[in-house]
């Protein structure tokens, strides 16, 4: 059983017994728990914990748990009306939205319900996570002499000097920010290259927490289409004429979430327009960790053949450690680092020194290389599993890319206009979606992928998140039985 739905049960089963209980009664010893389920101490830690949680337990460090006193009635619900109008009073430009939508961002951070099959994960799964190697390099970063100082603003030297070497070309470390995770980085770029009611140039589609930070922060995503080649040169020329825009953010390696490698007679074609226009490129190169055990060589990033500072680059450890481990880097050349440092520096001071520290013991380790090489093979055979699967189960599906490298596949969903019984009209996407979770697998619809109307419908189905290649196959055949639900 998963150590997930475990704690449920056992916190299920402990709830329906509190009343055995008067307040502020103990209740069994964990190691009385642990023999009487069967389970694990953690599993007992973790259900009491979401016991502690919900108000009905309270756990004191070597006395045990005990029943919580009952609750107070709640106090008279406030009046909180008039934020209505203070959250939507933009001013007498009106150029800047307010409103702030997270939901295309917490499509993949949400969990879902005990026994559905996790196809809408963004983070590898626990058992592809090293967590020995990186619990080994915290508890290392701990005992060092100053660990829980205070950083320089910029980030350890060290770290600092191990990204500029992962970017490549003639980068330095004082060219290079630490900051807190991919999300972070990504917002503080645009801050500083673009003002509120700026339009951004953004790939079409792209990832929608992107499209949250431009919109959450006063900007206008202006979409440019993607192929299986990347983005399409003339497409971007012709946007930057039109809107003027001061920055163009792009994923040039395993796209998300076409899984798009930017093919190299356009590499220098993007950068050459990007100059011309007088406008930056914010490279997320977000999944360089994640390459596929059959790619071939991965292209240099952008920024390394880039000696005249239109790329300001973006990369991370989180995906290929675990979602907590939120360690990135800034890297940028000119009087834009300034900026970029400058915000920073007001939005979150530096990230934990702890926190640095265990990421240079992590990648200095030689557990890290021998991490990286098990997660290519292991993400390889997923990837074909999966393939195989939607071949066999859904080849209605249209698959036309498969990637070399990240964690999900953009399958197309027929469209309605071939008027056959196997096609999905309108609101096919969310349809499905809805369906396949009755069905018990969770999937992202396309949708949320797009700055304007999308061509076509999509899902997006990612490998990473489940436990082993078994759950693949059964997410998919689930996925085939909510298909025939929608279809009829």
């Amino acid at each position: 059983m998963q150590e997930r739905s475990s704690v449920d049960e056992l916190a299920e089963q402990l709830r329906r017994e509190l009343n055995r209980y008067s307040p502020g009664g103990k209740l069994p010893s964990s190691r009385a728990l642990v023999e009487r389920f069967r389970v694990s101490p953690v599993t007992v830690s973790r259900a009491l914990a979401q016991l502690a949680a919900e108000g009905l337990v309270v756990t004191r460090p070597g006395a045990g748990a005990f029943r919580a006193q009952a609750r107070t009635a709640p106090a008279p619900a406030g009046d909180t009306s008039w934020q209505e109008v203070a959250l939507s009073a933009d001013g007498a430009a009106d150029l800047v939205p307010r409103s702030v939508d997270a939901s295309g961002v917490l499509v993949s951070l949400a969990a879902p319900p005990p026994g559905v099959i996790e196809f809408n994960g963004g983070y590898l799964h626990p058992s592809l996570q090293p967590e020995r190697a990186m619990a080994a390099a915290l508890s290392r970063a701990g005992r060092r002499p100053g660990a829980w100082g205070r950083p320089p603003v910029e980030g350890l030297p060290e770290l600092r000097e191990w990204f500029a070497r992962g970017i490549g070309g003639s980068f330095t470390a004082a060219e290079v920010l630490v900051t807190a995770g991919g999300q972070s980085a990504l917002t503080t770029a645009l801050r500083a290259l673009a003002p509120p009611g700026a339009p951004v140039l953004v790939e079409s589609p792209t990832y929608p927490g992107m499209l949250a930070i431009a919109r959450a922060a006063g900007m206008r995503p202006v979409p440019v289409p993607v192929d299986a080649d990347g983005v399409k040169p003339a497409l971007l020329a012709d946007a930057f004429r039109a809107t003027g825009a001061p920055a163009f953010v792009c994923q040039p390696l395993f796209q998300n979430p076409t899984g798009a490698v930017l093919a190299p007679e356009r590499r220098r074609e993007v950068l050459g327009i990007a100059r011309a226009a007088g406008a930056f490129v914010v490279e997320d190169d977000f999944v360089r960790r994640l390459v596929h055990e059959d790619a071939g060589p991965l292209p240099r990033p952008l920024a390394a053949d880039d000696p005249d500072g239109v790329v300001v680059h973006v990369c991370s450890l989180t995906k290929a450690t675990s979602p907590s481990f939120r360690v990135s880097a800034l890297a940028a050349r000119g009087p834009v680092l300034e900026r970029l440092r400058a915000i920073q520096v007001v939005d979150t001071f530096f990230v934990p020194r702890p926190l640095q520290e265990a990421a240079l013991e992590l990648v200095g380790s030689p557990a890290w290389p021998r991490h990286l090489r098990a997660v290519s093979a292991e993400l390889r055979t997923r990837r074909d599993t999966m393939t195989a699967a939607l071949a066999l189960h859904l080849p209605e599906l249209a698959l036309p890319h498969v990637p070399s490298g990240g964690y999900h596949l953009w399958p197309r969903l027929p469209d309605g206009t071939g008027g056959t019984a196997q096609a999905f009209g309108s609101g096919g996407e969310a349809a499905l979606t809805s369906a396949a979770l009755r069905a018990g697998v969770a999937i992202t619809p396309g949708r949320p992928y797009f700055s304007a109307e999308p061509p076509a419908p999509h899902i997006r189905l990612s490998f990473a998140a489940v436990a082993e290649t078994g759950e693949i196959a059964e997410g998919v055949r689930r996925l085939r039985a909510a298909c025939d639900e929608v279809l009829g």
